[in-house]
């Protein structure tokens, strides 16, 4: 099974050289390339032990001068993003079914590129891998957006080019500190996690990956970025940023902040805590204002993410697994939306709320598609949202109760603001812009149709994801915490 892994790593770039040589076929061949990749994922879930080993391990010698490996493997933690990516992939590659870009062979290219890059994230045991993975999948959305975005796309992307950029050099920065310091003098992340650091050394790790991660997730200030980079980029590259890039962040979190920098967390993890909390209140007064559709989604992500950064430094099993089942439920979610608003975009060529209306009427399947990914959003019970931000408040309500009271108004705000884009987009009656509307069909019916069962299956039917995590939270958490106890 192990070499199952290396084929899931390295598929999607071969598939990329293929698109990239194949012309108008491009897009067929990205679609059942993700295809096969997604069978891939479901192979490697079907057959995960849900305990807290790492399997599926894959461990070369790479550049032996410097101690670098080419060491991948799964554990409870990294196959939720696994299956989050290649679940995702090709859902968003069908998004363009109706659609028609320029160049198309780079496009997907660019597109299966990322993906595997994302995979190498979400595998890497070797830092320095982790490190070519996160670079690895900056590059081609840096051009899916550079190319194919709106108007203000260079403008607007260097400024994200420079943010990510930045983050991940502060990153470098302290992967290179923890190498130095490792007597094996190698990057394996087994050897930064027996590290004995003092707590000095720990806080400025801490910043060195926390500022990479909060940029990439994005918690609040490090943010700005983010809405303007949404709005101009092209539906495929906002889908991809939203559904799965950010995820690196909150699993980069997860993944080596908390074990590598224990005593870092225990010195600051309130400030990073309080920082996602201030996060979630400003994004969502901020949506509030927001006219244009695809700008408020951008804001209501932020608002998410900033509970799920809340609730990964609780420290405490709720907090965790929320954050883990939300990851997927998010981006699910996200791309459902993105995916509407570009429909809109496409056929009416605006995105203001206030120049819809009455597409219920032209538009009944759309129309009931909107609303159940809008209650996924606003975590309705019985929706794939529900279970995630339940886990999260309860995580957060065990570290603060008025903490818990705020971070609990992304809901109320959320349900308030997305209600109101529904209201406006699809109630009412039909305007001249809006009367001619045409209904989804096809791949569009069938994309909508996916996301929404995979909306309710999980809302309904959580437990098989949460059994995946389980034991490797506990495991992380005993390993955090051990180190916790010596200090306090």
């Amino acid at each position: 099974m192990a070499q199952l892994l290396l084929l899931l790593l390295f598929f999607p770039l071969v598939s990329s050289i293929v698109a990239a040589c194949s012309g108008k076929a491009a897009k067929t061949i990205a679609f059942v390339s993700s295809l096969a990749s997604l069978s891939l994922a479901i192979i490697l879930v079907l057959n995960f032990i849900p305990n807290a080993t790492l399997q599926f391990v894959v461990n070369y010698p790479w550049i032996s001068a410097f101690g670098i490996n080419f060491h991948v493997g799964i554990d409870g933690i990294s196959i939720i993003p696994v299956l989050l990516t290649n679940l995702l992939v090709p859902i968003i590659i069908l998004t363009t079914f109706n659609r028609e870009h320029k160049n198309e062979h780079a496009l997907f290219a660019l597109v299966l590129f990322m993906q595997s890059g994302l995979l190498l994230v979400f595998t890497a045991m070797d830092a320095f891998l982790f490190y070519i993975g996160w670079e690895a999948a900056l590059i081609p959305i840096y051009f899916i957006c550079a190319i194919w975005g709106g108007k203000d796309r260079i403008r607007i992307n260097m400024k994200f080019f420079v943010y990510t950029v930045g983050g991940s050099l502060f990153m470098l920065l302290g992967i290179i500190y923890l190498y130095l310091q490792n007597p094996a003098h190698n990057f394996e992340i087994q050897a930064f996690y027996n590290l004995e650091l003092d707590a000095a050394q720990q806080s400025w790790v801490f910043w060195a990956f926390f500022i990479a991660f909060a940029i990439k997730m994005p918690v609040f200030p490090f943010h700005t970025w983010q809405p303007d980079t949404y709005t101009e980029a092209p539906a495929v590259g906002t889908m991809l940023l939203s559904g799965i890039m950010l995820k690196m962040g909150i699993y980069g979190v997860i993944r080596w902040i908390l074990p590598v920098t224990p005593m870092g967390v225990f010195e600051w993890g309130m400030t990073a805590f309080v920082l996602s909390i201030i996060g979630i209140v400003y994004a969502s007064i901020i949506a509030f204002k927001q006219r244009n559709a695809k700008r408020l989604i951008a804001y209501s992500s932020i608002a998410h993410v900033g509970l799920i950064s809340a609730g990964i430094f609780t420290l405490n099993t709720q907090g965790l697994q929320g954050a883990l089942i939300q990851m997927l439920s998010h981006g699910i979610n996200v791309v459902g939306l993105f995916f509407i608003l570009d429909i809109l975009s496409s056929r009416l060529k605006t995105n203001t709320i206030a120049e819809l209306g009455g597409l219920a009427k032209v538009a009944p399947k759309l129309a009931i598609v909107f609303l159940i990914i809008v209650l996924g959003t606003v975590a309705l019970p019985g929706t794939n949202g529900f279970i995630g931000e339940f886990l999260l408040l309860m995580g957060v309500y065990q570290v603060n109760i008025w903490a818990a009271v705020i971070a609990g108004l992304t809901i109320i705000f959320g349900a308030v603001y997305m209600f109101r884009t529904y209201q406006g987009i699809m109630l009412g009656e039909t305007n001249a812009l809006t009367s001619a509307f045409k209904d989804i069909k096809g791949s569009e019916q069938v994309t909508l149709y996916i996301i929404c069962a995979l909306v309710i299956i999980i809302g309904v039917y959580p437990k098989p994801i949460l059994h995946l995590s389980e034991a490797a939270v506990q495991q992380l958490l005993e390993q955090v915490n051990q180190q916790l106890i010596s200090v306090k």
